[in-house]
């Protein structure tokens, strides 16, 4: 009989990123033995060394030898490892289950979970459930579920846990929770598809191409999203936006409740958020529509964002928040940093960063939240992950002032605006590097101009992460005399 992962006595852990920290510190403290495997030479993991001190592990650095298959019973793989690495192949060919942090947790987890995915979006509308179960939050509060598995409205809870995918990834968080705190946690494509448990809640914000430099093709990236839905159960819930076909799409796998959101009216007989008269209602075809939230409570731009808090109310109101702590939720949040960022008004221009957005999908959403008469400044570029550029071509032929593209990816990028028929942009300048494309906006922006920062693409052709590359750009914007 085969070992349910969460009860194996050796884990070997490949990657020793936050997620795989956080495996290593799960296995540890339930008594198991561990192996933290990494590619990179010692001398690179000093600082990952040193988060881990105190935690018993044998490392093995430099490589992925095969012998280290020679025992575990588990497989744990950090998100950024990609599963055609041939030890994981090999650990999937003689049968060790791999498993991500966030399966685990959903596993483990003693208290409600709420599970948030999509191509955009998920740290926002994760970092908004988060404010509202926190608003809401009571000690030696309990929580109820009526049968339909909807909680009861007056659930009231101890402690919000926000993680995952957006920095803390919750596992070795476990033994600190109760029953009566509420889990949120942002969950990427990379560790859905190898996650063997679903959260309760489980939340699909939208589909649209991304990662497929990692995932091969649009429907390998599909099916992963959809593991976020595969292990529920009758009495968890579902939540996906009508708006977006492919995520709507999902609503044929789902096992337990379905919840929508959007901001048209909903599908007939659909239960889930909309808007209605300059208000977030909650919809219900068996009962009169509840008032949730004024759509000017939302100080975030672009309708994607409202799209986000959408979702973070239907989530809301299937945990049985009041609608006093949605709104507290959502009052004074401006953005997470590095998502349509303000960063400073500099001789009328004003600049904003957006470097989270490494998709064209995320660059169309970013050039929407602005009104049409703003003339535009876009900085575009970074690594390609074999995503198309057709739409993004064809919105800033007819959107864009001024396009300047910058690292691996700019001759990508300019061919596709040449490929592309529109009046627009004035000019498209080509840079070697993201400082220097900062140097050239500064130099052709006018009075009540938007400078944006929204690249498409990865970071990793000049920097670490997109944090570090928006940091950057924070910088050299503010050092512009």
């Amino acid at each position: 009989m085969s070992t349910a992962p969460e009860q194996a006595r050796w884990a070997l852990i490949i990657g020793a990123g936050r997620q795989g920290a956080s495996l290593a510190r799960f296995y540890a403290g339930r008594g198991a033995r561990v192996v933290l495997n990494d590619r990179r030479p010692a001398r690179a993991l000093v600082a990952a060394w040193r988060n881990l001190a105190g935690v018993p592990a044998t490392w093995v650095t430099g490589g992925h030898p095969a012998f280290l298959l020679q025992g575990p019973q588990v497989v744990g793989v950090s998100g950024g490892v990609p599963l055609s690495l041939p030890l994981l192949q090999q650990a999937q060919a003689q049968g060790l289950p791999l498993v991500s942090d966030a399966g685990l947790f959903f596993a483990v987890a003693p208290c409600p979970t709420v599970g948030i995915t999509g191509s955009s979006g998920k740290t926002t509308t994760t970092t908004l459930v988060g404010r509202m179960v926190a608003a809401a939050a009571r000690e030696a509060a309990g929580i109820a579920y009526s049968q339909s598995g909807e909680t009861a409205p007056s659930a009231l809870f101890r402690k919000a846990w926000v993680g995952g995918n957006i920095g803390n990834p919750l596992l070795h968080e476990v033994p600190a929770m109760q029953p009566d705190d509420v889990a949120v946690m942002e969950v990427s494509s990379f560790q859905l598809e190898i996650a063997h448990a679903s959260p309760r809640v489980a939340v699909v914000l939208n589909i649209t191409p991304n990662h497929l430099d990692r995932h091969g093709s649009m429907d390998a990236y599909i099916a992963a999203k959809a593991r976020i839905l595969a292990f529920q159960g009758p009495d968890d819930v579902a939540v996906l936006g009508w708006e977006d076909p492919l995520d709507w799409g999902l609503r044929e796998q789902v096992q337990g409740r379905l919840v929508g959101f959007g901001l048209t009216p909903p599908p007939q007989g659909v239960t889930g958020v909309t808007v209605r008269g300059g208000m977030f209602v909650w919809h219900s075809p068996q009962a009169p529509e509840e008032p949730l939230l004024p759509l000017d409570a939302v100080a975030l731009r672009g309708r994607h964002n409202r799209l986000n808090v959408a979702a973070a109310l239907a989530v809301a109101r299937v945990l049985g928040l009041p609608p006093a702590s949605m709104r507290a939720g959502v009052e004074g949040f401006t953005g997470v940093p590095h998502r349509l960022e303000p960063v400073r008004v500099h001789r009328g221009v004003t600049w904003y960063n957006d470097s989270i957005a490494t998709s064209p999908a995320r660059v169309l959403a970013a050039l929407r939240a602005f009104d049409r008469d703003e003339p535009l400044i876009l900085l575009a570029g970074g690594r390609d992950k074999h995503l198309p550029w057709d739409a993004w071509a064809r919105e800033v032929r007819r959107r864009v002032t001024h396009v300047i593209l910058f690292g691996e990816a700019a001759p990508l990028l300019k061919a596709a605006l040449d490929a592309t028929d529109g009046d627009l942009p004035q000019t498209v300048t080509v840079v070697p590097d993201l400082h220097a494309a900062v140097q050239r906006a500064a130099a052709l922006a006018q009075p009540g101009s938007v400078v944006l920062l929204s690249p498409g693409c990865a970071s990793y052709d000049q920097f670490r992460n997109f944090e570090e590359r928006g940091e950057k750009f924070r910088q050299w914007v503010h050092a512009l005399p």
